[in-house]
């Protein structure tokens, strides 16, 4: 992958969805990083929970779910397993699809369709977990007069400024990451606004999260927070392909460019959701040793999952959508639904 001085945008796309981009290779995100799904069982559990409740609130037993920037079908994968399980108690029929562009990988449920754009007309849940933070955007730098300016790249990584940014971009700066002092730098997060307006205006009922480390406006990093993954280990960010390029989601921009969003961290939404982290009561130690034991382990990953300074500290935001009738793919009838 060559290329001459780009902007980071344009190196970005390149390098994780190109045809030989990052995101195509064959291992998938998790053979590089850990998310929340990877952690622990529980999330997807969760994320039963909220597609039980929002069909619960559509008055419906068919719903659909929608797993955005799926990877290799880990979340799908678990929430179909956890309500097929029946803990959850009685669960809706699902028809679930995993958004991604990279090939479909064997073994997934055949129930899951795989597409490299949502679906429209969704009624029910849409879910992205670490998604928006690898929509690439524009890096802009404050030069020694303060001005904004474009960082161009060269796929080997190295960096210089170009011109001033002006236009959406420019007043996007303005409103949710000014810059004034020379070297500050910061990521353009509109087309996450855009991809974010998007995915809410796929459901024509029912609930989207979107799931990311994120910042907001009265605590943005001053250098930015473009960084590289690769082999689990973060690394420079180089836009050759050969590693995850991601940063951080102004999430409370994102929330303003649709509107009726609510923001909170991955803590309090889990344990909306029945993921708290407290440990079993000692006393079941001796009633029940095998299940102090089970309830220990899993006190244990939902910690993990609501740690503070962690996976506790992504931001959650949450939209509700309300039901505005059949869109073009709307759950008519039982074709395509899955029982749970």
């Amino acid at each position: 992958m060559t290329y001459d001085w780009c902007r980071w945008r344009e190196a970005a796309e390149s390098a994780l969805y190109g045809e030989k981009g990052f995101y195509r290779r064959p291992e998938g995100p998790a053979g590089h990083f850990r998310t929340s799904v990877h952690a622990s069982p529980l999330f997807a559990t969760a994320v039963a929970r909220l597609l039980v409740a929002t069909a619960r609130e559509l008055g419906t037993d068919r719903v659909d779910l929608v797993d955005m920037g799926a990877g290799r079908g880990e979340l799908v994968t678990g929430v179909l397993a956890a309500l097929r399980d029946g803990a959850l108690g009685p669960a809706p029929a699902v028809r679930a699809y995993a958004v991604e562009i990279a090939p479909r990988p064997e073994g997934l449920d055949p129930a899951v369709e795989w597409c490299a754009e949502p679906p429209r007309g969704v009624r029910g849940l849409l879910f992205a977990n670490e998604w928006l933070d690898n929509v690439p955007t524009e890096v802009a730098e404050a030069d020694a007069d303060g001005v904004a300016r474009y960082v161009l790249v060269r796929a080997d990584g190295t960096e210089r400024l170009g011109d001033p940014v002006t236009g959406a971009d420019a007043e996007w700066l303005d409103r949710w990451w000014p810059l004034s002092r020379a070297g500050d730098r910061a990521e353009i997060g509109r087309p996450r606004d855009q991809a974010w307006a998007g995915a809410v205006a796929s459901l024509t009922a029912g609930t989207a999260v979107a799931v990311d480390y994120a910042h907001v406006r009265a605590a943005r990093p001053p250098f930015g927070t473009l960084t590289g993954f690769r082999d689990g280990r973060e690394v420079r960010p180089v836009p050759d392909g050969s590693c995850d390029l991601t940063s951080h989601v102004a999430l409370d921009a994102c929330a303003a460019a649709v509107g009726g969003a609510e923001l909170l961290d991955q803590r309090t939404a889990l344990r909306e959701l029945g993921i708290s982290g407290e440990r079993p009561p000692l006393a079941r130690a001796s009633a029940d040793p095998a299940g102090y034991v089970r309830a220990l382990a899993s006190a244990g990953e939902a910690a993990e999952l609501t740690a503070r300074g962690g996976l506790g500290d992504f931001g959650w935001l949450r939209r509700r959508v309300a039901d505005g009738g059949e869109g073009e793919r709307g759950p008519a009838g039982e074709e395509g639904y899955c029982p749970a």
